[in-house]
């Protein structure tokens, strides 16, 4: 935790990015890190747990980190919290929430409140289209005996 709480600090005092850090280890050895890079690389997506994962991932040669835990410097927002499940990430440690982060300038209660929606109350105009043809690829995909499942 000390790690992915100095790697927040680096990048809040280098000027790089936002004020978050995250470790992947198993075992006590750190797999992967990362500090948020979204202005540094203009990928909102690029948040300090998704970097870490992604590094991780490629240190291991694996989409899955079984066995492995993270250490952020704070709870991770939905996006990061999804990527967490689907790394399978055995167990996940954080030290500043939510509310801390919110006070900080982060708040993502407007994103926990839209996922929670249904679709035709959400902010963002969301509807389905071409229904048959999506569930086909899905179909093959569930029929298809040499797939990697995940």
């Amino acid at each position: 935790m000390r790690r992915a709480i100095a790697l927040a600090d680096e990048n809040v005092r280098s000027g790089r990015g936002g004020p978050f850090g995250a470790v992947v280890a198993r075992a006590g050895v750190i797999l992967g890190e990362g500090a948020n890079q979204v202005t540094a690389s203009n990928d909102p997506t690029a948040h300090a747990e998704v970097v870490a994962i992604r590094n991780a991932c490629r240190a291991l040669g694996d989409f899955r980190l079984a066995g492995c835990e993270m250490y952020a410097s704070c709870e991770p927002c939905p996006m990061c919290l999804g990527a967490v499940y689907w790394a399978r990430l055995e167990r996940l440690w954080f030290a500043a929430d939510r509310a801390d982060a919110a006070r900080a300038g982060f708040d993502d209660g407007v994103i926990y409140a839209e996922i929670a929606a249904d679709l035709e109350a959400r902010a963002l105009p969301t509807a389905r289209l071409l229904v048959a043809p999506g569930r086909a690829v899905l179909e093959r995909w569930r029929t298809t005996p040499d797939r990697i499942p995940y």
